[in-house]
């Protein structure tokens, strides 16, 4: 864990143009705030509209999206605001197998994970590993 103290959040307009070098410019000065000398914070907001302007926008196939973002929370000087680095990364993880789990899903599935309460859910698939799902 670095001692740097903390650069701030980064929005995901920030976190998109670090991610994908586009545009060039302001890619540049993206990598100056993220491999900077303080800590990056990253809220699940921020991952999950990164996740969805990397598909929508960018055509990232969905496996090679999870690895970007798993490496970027794996950065030595990036810290989730909203829960512990492995509950995030397992959460993306769980959206490995198959496209039936969502991002947003795996976040939720995250949040209460942290937590430690049930979700409330019609929704059948949502994934219920180590945690109480209600009405399915």
């Amino acid at each position: 864990m670095s001692d740097a103290p903390t650069q701030g959040i980064v929005d995901t307009s920030v976190l998109v143009r670090y991610l994908t070098g586009d545009p060039p410019a302001e890619a540049r000065r993206a990598r100056q705030v993220v491999e900077g000398s303080g800590l990056v914070l990253l809220s699940d907001v921020v991952l999950l509209e990164t996740a969805h302007v990397l598909r929508t926008l960018y055509g990232v196939p969905r496996v090679e999206l999870l690895d970007v973002l798993i490496a970027f929370l794996g950065r030595e000087n990036v810290r989730p605001l909203d829960r512990p680095e492995d509950i995030l990364v397992a959460a993306l993880e769980l959206c490995r197998p198959s496209a039936r789990i969502s991002i947003g899903d795996a976040l939720i599935w995250a949040a209460a994970t942290s937590a430690r309460v049930p979700v409330y859910t019609f929704d059948r698939r949502f994934p219920a590993d180590g945690i109480a799902v209600r009405f399915e």
